[in-house]
């Protein structure tokens, strides 16, 4: 499985949009600072996918999305996590689970973790030309965002040549 985190907040994402010719439309940018952490595991083949919204990206918070995760495989699995090495991954305070292990993908290389791809796709559909009201409101787009993600998808978003099974 690979796992990431996303920041999502109401200085949010302008994107393109399909617009008459000429015309010049609209989109709302905040400027407030208010802000959500999505922590999410895939696995690409079978799109099986865990997720925990956050207010805070941290050591602890880490150690409660590895404890979820942990919880929702299947009895019996094991999970090897590929991640980043941000500071909170590496952190001696980090409990990992007994039911998986942790793998570090080299510094600087963000295109080797196709959760990437999965954040560019869930801000461009869901998120993005939008304004929040407060932190709940946030929450609550971060959950419609990430259930309207279905299996299927995420399979066809994180998909990459170099983690497919041989046939």
């Amino acid at each position: 499985m690979f796992m990431d985190e996303a920041r999502f907040g109401q200085q949010g994402t302008l994107t393109a949009v399909w617009a008459p010719r000429g015309s010049r439309p609209t989109a709302v940018k905040q400027t407030r600072y208010e802000w959500v952490y999505l922590y999410a595991a895939v696995e690409p083949s079978t799109g099986f996918s865990s997720a925990l919204l956050a207010p805070h990206v941290n050591t602890a918070t880490m150690g409660t999305f590895l404890e979820v995760l942990s919880r929702e495989v299947e009895p019996g699995d094991f999970v090897v996590l590929l991640m980043d090495q941000a500071g909170w991954h590496k952190a001696r305070a980090l409990r990992v689970p007994d039911n998986m292990v942790v793998l570090f993908l080299p510094p600087y290389s963000p295109e080797l973790n196709p959760v990437e791809n999965l954040w560019q796709y869930t801000r461009s559909h869901f998120l993005s030309n939008r304004a929040y009201q407060n932190y709940d409101h946030l929450l609550q787009a971060g959950c419609d965002a990430y259930r309207a993600l279905t299996p299927e998808v995420i399979r066809s978003v994180c998909r990459c040549d170099y983690i497919e099974r041989g046939s």
